[in-house]
């Protein structure tokens, strides 16, 4: 009896090791899930109001998410380090959670993505067409024509139909170089054309996603099978040690 726990002992050290460090690599990840949701929040939130219809709470969620993982990171670390099957058998169950969650998430994203393409061609096209330089949307979308190089939905004839057209002409956004764009010109729909991009924001924004979404449901896939090997990792350990607290009765 006594050998079989000497043959333990360096397994539950091995194993505990393993599960550390897995732990704070899981902490890491939700630190990143954190700060990703807050720079979405605070950064990207006007860009995010054109692709939903409504508001949206993903920064939100990903702030949730980012730190629950954090509590639990730390939660991992310390029921590995007092080797509590109890805990380490929570800890496997909160992965078992996450790891359905982030499956979800990337199989439900990579599925609707030509549904998040038509809504964003539909709101975007609602924020064109109401576009009045004042409001988040319309500061969104002066954002977007400027970083993208772009000028209006399907090219620069979208801004015609918009309310800001008739007065305004068509925003100084779009224009290819700015010291060369007045507002004379941007009303002017013959001269207007030569001095803006030619190119429409919803052909590169739908390219970029299309592009993507492979990346990113791969690496969104590949997270959660790694919540596989925290599950395994707890599970055995908890059985190691409740084995051991056995042997030595």
């Amino acid at each position: 009896m006594a050998s079989r726990r000497m043959e333990t002992k360096p397994v539950i050290t091995c194993l505990k090791t393993l599960l550390v460090v897995y732990s704070f690599v899981f902490w890491i990840t939700g630190a990143i899930l954190l700060a990703v949701g807050l720079w979405g929040k605070f950064i990207l939130g006007p860009y995010i109001s054109l692709i939903a219809e409504n508001s949206t709470n993903a920064p939100y969620v990903l702030i949730g998410t980012g730190t629950t993982i954090i509590v639990f990171g730390l939660f991992g670390c310390f029921a590995t380090c007092r080797g509590s099957p109890w805990m380490l058998k929570l800890y496997a169950m909160f992965l078992s959670l996450v790891f359905l969650a982030e499956l979800v998430a990337g199989i439900s994203g990579f599925v609707f993505r030509h549904e998040i393409k038509g809504t964003f061609l539909r709101t975007y096209n609602e924020a064109v067409q109401n576009y009045n330089a004042q409001d988040e949307r319309s500061i969104a979308v002066d954002n977007v024509q400027r970083s993208l190089r772009c000028c209006g939905v399907l090219n620069y004839t979208s801004w015609f139909s918009s309310v800001y057209y008739p007065v305004n002409g068509i925003p100084p956004s779009c224009c290819a170089n700015i010291s060369d764009c007045n507002s004379s010109d941007l009303r002017n729909a013959t001269i207007a054309p030569t001095k803006i991009h030619q190119q429409g924001c919803y052909e590169l924004v739908t390219a970029f996603i299309e592009t993507n979404m492979g990346i990113i449901a791969g690496v969104t896939f590949g997270i959660a099978f790694s919540q596989l090997i925290g599950m395994l990792l707890a599970c055995c350990l908890s059985r190691f040690i409740t084995a051991n607290q056995y042997e030595m009765v």
